[in-house]
């Protein structure tokens, strides 16, 4: 199949970008058990030789596959936007997404490659290198979970049916927004994670809410959100409209909230 068709079918390409994700986790490791340096870059987030092996995979994988849809990752995020307003598709990568986690040596970083088209993603690839699980979706086909030597298997967002609302926290990243949130929900209990596995948790029916309060980048959510939208959740900013991508200057998101259950109005808790 050549690349031209694959672009009008990205569904096909999922088995070569799963495996591309899955290399990326595997250079990944290679340097997580090893005595890294840590870096920061100029908005003084941490660097790892780790995220560059990952992107540098990542890459070279999909340049070979798909040699004419362009890339945006988030080591080489510089393009201005007067280039990519003008890519109907294109690629967004996170090659390491957690790396205050990874630098914790907890194991909650992931993998995150997405495919773009007019703004929304219509793929998505989670991949988690120390356990190997992997999250996926293809628009229309819904969205799976696959442990390393299992099954995959489908996953599906939960609609609220009473009880304590389940609130997906950051690991790393907690503010005032967020105690106010838990303060007006409700009787709640929080799971806390690291990376887009928070998403992840609402796309497998493990969380009900997943309220984002601070600052995120692009990369840092699009794969993920096209699984929890093929799960059946959503992806909003704080206006309960879907997050869209490529469509502004910066390349940061608004706040969001990613849920299950679309019958609940989350924004009055806020």
């Amino acid at each position: 199949m050549n690349t031209e068709s694959k672009t009008a079918d990205p569904c096909s390409m999922l088995d070569d970008v799963r495996g591309i994700a899955r290399e990326a986790g595997e250079r990944i490791l290679e340097i997580y058990g090893t005595e890294f340096s840590v870096e920061e870059k100029e908005d003084r987030s941490p660097l790892t030789a780790a995220d560059m092996a990952s992107h540098e995979t990542i890459i070279a994988g999909l340049g070979k596959l798909t040699p004419h849809i362009p890339i945006l990752s988030e080591e080489s995020a510089s393009l201005p936007f007067d280039e990519r307003s003008s890519w109907q598709s294109y690629w967004l990568v996170d090659p390491l997404d957690g790396t205050r986690e990874f630098i914790k040596r907890n194991g909650e970083f992931t993998v995150n490659i997405a495919l773009i088209n007019d703004g929304q993603p219509v793929m998505g690839i989670v991949y988690v290198p120390v356990t190997g699980v992997g999250y996926y979706a293809c628009r229309g086909q819904g969205a799976h979970m696959q442990q390393p030597d299992g099954e995959a298997r489908r996953i599906t967002a939960r609609k609220r049916n009473g009880g304590p609302v389940m609130v997906v926290g950051s690991r790393s990243h907690r503010g005032d927004s967020l105690n106010r949130f838990l303060e007006n929900v409700g009787e709640y209990e929080l799971l806390s994670m690291g990376s887009s596995l928070k998403i992840c948790l609402v796309a497998e029916g493990k969380a009900d809410v997943y309220p984002r309060l601070g600052l995120t980048s692009e990369w840092d959510t699009a794969a993920a959100q096209c699984v929890v939208e093929e799960s059946g959740g959503k992806v909003t900013g704080l206006d309960m409209q879907p997050l869209r991508y490529n469509t502004k200057d910066s390349l940061l998101n608004p706040h969001f909230f990613v849920f299950g259950d679309d019958s609940v109005d989350w924004s009055k808790y806020l």
